[in-house]
């Protein structure tokens, strides 16, 4: 029978570094409780790239330490797994709390402890900072045989410089929303204290585009103003009364036709609507409803309104009415000119997924006004810049590099 190793005797194995990762959490609940979340924006340029050098260097630096057990503990994969187990709890909790843009001073004790800013909470910095010093040392202590273990250093290190370039790079990424008007330029944003920042470039938007899905038509009680069937509303698609000539719908007692569709439609006088491609304009249908069994006929135009029209809906009996939805954005297309300080210019026609790339900045388009749809008169954008996303790439690359050789080497390691 193998005898039990007493605590705290070298070498330190699973309980120590479990007591001491439970020690680090219950460190940084202290902290928390005494000076409130940690602020990341202490560690804005140049501050960070100071720590980032100084963390490499004493990582390295470690390499003369020889097989000290301290740092053989701190680069050991009992350690490694202690740490990921307390980040691991953390991210769960986060995953399962709702996170909050605030601290209350005065809150329960549960927001106090920081459970809902989770990535500010002391506990889960000093968690992601000794990950950093172990998985750092872990893949250090490799280099003294870099041909042997150069898989394992890939895939370490690449996982270190990935954590250290998001952690650190934090403070200084900058995510903004700015409107601009059609035809006028803006460099101006508002931060999140409400400040006006001037950025260094700017933006001019030429046009804004707008295609919209063809809207529907739906029967909405009068008295309530709710879709009908409550729960699961019936809708006609005048889609389908463009592409594949459906013109019939059953709703309930009524048979409801679409007699004509108009795209861009007027009132042209006495409850009628004509075609007038304009600002403004909105979709119209003529429809045409009979009661089965009163034999009864509704007809007339429905149409949605725009912000210069009114809305037109057909009145069936005392209790329903038919409208007409608004249309729902298909695609929307700003096409702008930037410039930047340095005298740069780009043009493009800018679209949901698909940002613009200038120097720093990623531009995206945003939103415009969602009331005047087509009508809007401004388009926004959201404009971001993080100088440290090429590092944490390069690690990605790095740490997919060393996944695949891990792998290779698993699968020349089976037997046939």
């Amino acid at each position: 029978m193998s005898e039990v190793k007493p605590m705290w005797r070298w070498p330190w194995r699973y309980r120590e570094s479990l007591l001491f990762t439970a020690a680090l959490i219950a460190g940084g609940f202290a902290a928390q409780l005494a000076f409130g979340p940690f602020d990341f924006y202490l560690l804005r340029h140049p501050v960070n790239y100071i720590l980032g050098i100084v963390l490499t260097a004493l990582i390295l630096l470690s390499l003369l330490a020889g097989d000290n057990p301290i740092v053989r503990w701190l680069s050991g994969a009992y350690l490694v797994a202690a740490l990921l187990a307390g980040l691991l709890l953390f991210t769960l909790i986060m995953g399962l709390t709702p996170q909050l843009p605030g601290v209350a001073p005065d809150g329960d004790i549960f927001i106090r402890l920081g459970f809902t800013r989770m990535t500010t909470s002391w506990p889960f910095v000093l968690l992601y900072f000794m990950t950093l010093v172990s998985l750092g040392l872990a893949a250090a202590r490799r280099l003294r045989s870099p041909g042997k273990k150069l898989v394992f250093i890939l895939n370490h290190g690449g996982l270190w410089l990935v954590l250290a370039a998001a952690g650190l790079g934090a403070a200084d990424r900058e995510q903004y929303i700015m409107h601009v008007r059609e035809g006028e330029v803006e460099w101006r944003v508002y931060t999140d204290d409400q400040q006006v920042l001037e950025l260094p470039l700017a933006i001019r938007l030429d046009d804004f585009d707008l295609e919209e899905y063809e809207p529907k038509l739906a029967v909405i009680d009068r008295h309530s103003g709710l879709p009908q069937p409550e729960g699961n509303p019936a809708l006609f698609q005048l889609a389908d009364y463009l592409t594949a000539g459906l013109t019939e719908w059953r709703f309930g007692d009524w048979d409801i036709s679409v007699e004509k569709y108009i795209a861009q439609a007027a009132p042209s006088g006495n409850g009628a609507y004509s075609e007038l491609p304009m600002p403004g304009a909105s979709p119209a249908a003529r429809v045409l409803a009979r009661h089965r069994d009163s034999k009864v006929i509704q007809a007339g135009w429905v149409s949605g309104g725009s912000q210069l029209l009114p809305v037109s809906p057909l009145a069936l009996d005392d209790d329903l009415i038919l409208v007409m939805t608004k249309p729902e954005a298909k695609r929307f297309v700003s096409r702008i000119k930037v410039f930047t300080r340095n005298g740069r210019e780009e043009e493009t026609a800018l679209e949901v997924n698909q940002p613009l790339k200038v120097e720093n900045w990623q531009i995206y388009q945003y939103g415009y006004d969602n009331k005047a749809g087509r009508m809007s008169t401004y388009s926004s954008f959201e404009l971001v810049s993080d100088p440290w996303l090429p590092l944490v790439q390069a690690g990605l690359i790095l740490w997919a590099l060393g996944s695949l050789g891990l792998i290779y080497q698993g699968k020349g390691k089976q037997k046939p």
